[in-house]
């Protein structure tokens, strides 16, 4: 596939392009700061422009492809799917009003390009803060656990209210043009260099992975799923949890249910390690199958407790 994807140059965008390339797909990235990749094409493009979000994706993605027949269709993309990563990636990075504007207008920018331009496939990065309890002030608790897609979403902080619109905008951009629209409800990202640094205090003290429903997402499995959504064609509108299988700490999901999640409904058995992020219907759908763990690195501290 040619694949047109924003925000290659950022924390988790860094990784899945060039994974995509990895695997043959040829990748063109779009963002302010070039990813300098020798498999990945950088364009310079401002996502909030949507001038340049159509000019983008309406002209020739690389050199080679002056070589040959015009690719694509007459007034059409030369793409066949748009993976958007870009965005201000948390709260407290800008102004509440700039966070909200600048997603939001990005994801629309490319959304509206993409299909108008004929671009059958959009894979979109939601995150897991829709749900509201990332960025909450105070305690909050899920209704109940494991936290699936069907979990309202009601946040407070702008970063997720507008990662709540853009799925609002995707799902209504999909009723317009019947195109294959997903949303990816990321996890917190972790790149494997970061088990080392981050991890051991998250297995002493489980509290600090409250906000983040004690789980994660390694960038290499955020690459294979991302692989799988463009893979799978024909499911309409969809939204995804995505995380690893396991916890992000050394408790049990028993002992964390016991102390962080009293009077929360449990809504089946679940593993002794399992996340509370449910992938099982990435899963289900898209085949997705997490092969990475923490615990590849480090040493399980409850081992054999």
């Amino acid at each position: 596939m040619r694949i047109f994807f924003t925000g290659g140059s950022g924390k988790a965008g860094h990784h899945v392009a060039p994974y995509l390339a990895s695997r043959g797909h040829q990748v063109t990235n779009a963002d302010l700061t070039p990813l300098r990749h020798p498999d990945v094409t950088d364009l310079r493009v401002d996502l909030t422009d949507a001038g340049q979000v159509y000019s983008a994706l309406a002209g020739t993605p690389t050199t080679a492809d002056l070589d040959g027949p015009a690719p694509g269709r007459s007034g059409g993309s030369a793409y066949d799917a748009v993976v958007h990563f870009a965005a201000i990636p948390s709260m407290l990075i800008a102004p509440d009003a700039t966070t909200f504007a600048t997603n939001i207008s990005a994801h629309y920018n490319v959304l509206e390009a993409a299909t108008r331009l004929g671009v059958r496939k959009v894979v979109f990065a939601s995150s897991e803060t829709t749900y509201g309890i990332c960025f909450a002030q105070g305690e909050r608790k899920p209704l109940y656990v494991p936290v699936d897609e069907e979990h309202p979403v009601v946040p407070e902080d702008s970063y997720a209210m507008s990662k709540v619109a853009g799925e609002v905008v995707a799902r209504s951009f999909h009723a317009r043009t019947g195109a294959d629209v997903y949303g990816l409800r990321i996890n917190n990202v972790i790149e494997p260099h970061e088990y080392a640094e981050k991890f051991p205090p998250f297995l002493a003290d489980p509290s600090l992975r409250r906000r983040n429903f004690f789980a994660y997402i390694d960038t290499r499995d955020l690459g294979q799923l991302t692989l799988r959504a463009l893979e799978t064609d024909g499911l309409g509108f969809e939204i995804f949890n995505v995380a690893n299988a396991d916890l992000s700490v050394a408790a049990t999901t028993r002992e964390i249910i016991d102390t962080f999640y009293e009077g929360v409904e449990v809504r089946r058995e679940m593993g002794r390690d399992e996340t509370f992020y449910s992938i099982d219907k990435a899963r289900d759908l898209l085949g997705y199958a997490p092969e990475h763990s923490w615990r590849d690195v480090l040493a399980d501290p409850r081992a054999g407790a």
